[in-house]
């Protein structure tokens, strides 16, 4: 059994799987097709990627354009990030808006980040471990990103930019107004 929330943002759920506790730890399926069909969650997945980091490391905004877009299903091994979602889909009511959730090893949440939105995470602990599957092979060629800084999404980081570690790649990127998209 999970629990699917849906947000603001079309398509942008939230997953609570279902935890079995007891003295000798925990247990619980992070992953189950027959269950996610079940809510409507239909996604192939073809490439599970990992990323370990430290404390105020922003990773993102990244997405990758048509054909090559991704529908992602993250969860965090070890540690907390604030986990950010802009969507970019111009048919899209949420179009230019963002949505933002704490994800961690301690609450087993995951979230489902649609294909035409662009991800990125900032690390609250001290390392994160951060886990996600898509239904799409990483295309270097159709990979594109969003500035984290971008002042007219005026994403809530809770950290001072400056103070952020962001790769060159990411501290380069457009504003939203300037990127391409879908």
């Amino acid at each position: 059994m999970i629990k699917v929330v849906k947000t603001e943002i079309p398509g942008l759920l939230v997953i609570e799987p279902r935890l079995h506790k007891d003295a000798r730890g925990y247990f619980f399926e992070s992953y189950n097709e027959r269950l996610f069909v079940e809510h409507g969650i239909e996604f192939r997945f073809v490439q599970d990627n990992e990323s370990r980091s430290a404390k105020n490391v922003i990773r993102g905004l990244h997405y990758q354009l048509e054909p090559h877009a991704q529908t992602k299903l993250l969860r965090v091994l070890d540690g907390a990030v604030l986990d950010v979602v802009v969507d970019l889909r111009r048919n899209s009511p949420s179009y230019g808006k963002w949505k933002s959730f704490e994800i961690s090893a301690a609450n087993k949440l995951q979230i489902l980040v649609p294909k035409g939105c662009a991800h990125g995470f900032r690390v609250l602990s001290e390392y994160a471990t951060v886990f996600y599957k898509c239904d799409s092979y990483y295309h270097p060629e159709s990979e594109r990103g969003l500035l984290f800084s971008d002042p007219g999404l005026a994403i809530e980081w809770g950290i001072d930019p400056g103070k952020a570690l962001v790769s060159e790649k990411d501290a380069n990127s457009p504003l939203f107004a300037d990127a391409e998209k879908n």
